[in-house]
């Protein structure tokens, strides 16, 4: 059984919804202050919910900033798609961001899935087993320059390294990388062999079934299954009460441009794993999720929060959950 700490708590922000480096750095800093384990955003480069033209900023180069503007907290991307992510400026990029914030990145891998940005952008978006296949390829590349060789060579179908020097190192050796998702194939194996982390969402229900999928992907390959953290990251909208909580979804309704009843959206999105509702309510909740095994969770809050709904979290809700 895991047992939450304040560690266990990271704020998530989808980045590209309106966040300037500005509004990322004000939070980042104040999610530190208030004892949070971290502050990680989204690798997008569209909106996904608010209107096109909302400031989308570059998730490595804000998370560059970052790392030299605070001291404790953890950061990282959930997650950064490969698709317009090429494994060795990709590794080169990680690597230094991990220098310069002394240690405290996470790297969240994925295969990408938002054929939206890459039809805009003027992306390529291959078939989801390209992308896959791609997603494998990077990972093999980047674990390989991140490790202790001094140099690497790898041939794939995709990319490949004759003898590259894996300069810089990051400052972890291993860097903590983070796979995420609800495949029931590809992605639990690919945890199991490249991962320290696995981070899914869903009900509780669901949670476990994806978490007991990379567990058994372990056991074939001869891996602990206690060697990886699995972690939650729900949507997330709390209040001092359920009336406050049915506020802060009202804000998120209107910025995801959401028509129609609220409640019936929350009950929707809750049937996804959201976690909505009073203190109480929410930390019931969240300490299921901790009984059954998670180790993080990682807060997804849209739009940026006010400083009001962090503070409740730390010092409301955090207190219940870890007691």
């Amino acid at each position: 059984m895991s047992k939450a700490t304040a560690d266990s708590f990271i704020v998530m922000i989808e980045g590209q919804e309106g966040d300037s480096y500005q509004s990322l750095l004000r939070l980042a800093q104040k999610v530190e202050a208030l004892g949070f384990g971290g502050f990680f955003r989204s690798d997008h480069w569209l909106p996904i919910m608010g209107k096109r033209t909302l400031d989308a900023t570059d998730a490595w180069a804000t998370l560059a900033g970052l790392a030299r503007e605070t001291s404790r907290v953890r950061l990282g991307a959930l997650v950064s798609p490969m698709t317009f992510r090429h494994p060795t400026d990709f590794a080169k990029i990680v690597a230094t961001v991990d220098q310069m914030s002394g240690g405290r990145i996470d790297v969240g891998f994925g295969a990408g899935w938002y054929e939206g940005e890459h039809t805009t952008y003027g992306l390529p978006f291959p078939s989801l087993k390209e992308r896959f296949d791609r997603l494998e390829e990077a990972l093999n590349v980047c674990t390989a320059l991140w490790s202790d060789a001094e140099s690497s060579s790898y041939t794939g179908a995709y990319y490949s390294l004759d003898d590259a020097p894996g300069v810089p190192k990051p400052a972890q050796r291993p860097i903590p990388v983070i796979i995420g998702g609800r495949g029931t194939r590809r992605t639990p194996d690919l945890t199991a062999r490249f991962a320290a982390e696995y981070n899914t969402g869903g009900t509780l229900a669901d949670w476990v079934e994806r978490c007991d999928r990379v567990r058994a992907a372990c056991e074939r390959i001869g891996r602990d299954p206690g060697s990886l953290r699995y972690t939650h990251m729900p949507a997330t909208i709390v209040g001092l009460t359920e009336a406050d909580a049915w506020k802060r979804a009202e804000i998120r309704f209107r910025h995801a441009g959401q028509s129609g009843d609220v409640k019936a959206w929350i009950a929707e999105q809750q049937t996804r794993g959201m976690l909505f509702g009073s203190v109480g309510q929410v930390s019931d909740r969240m300490r299921s999720y901790v009984d059954a095994g998670c180790d993080r969770f990682y807060m997804q809050i849209v739009p940026s929060p006010e400083d009001e709904h962090v503070e409740l979290i730390a010092q409301e809700l955090m207190p219940r959950v870890i007691a």
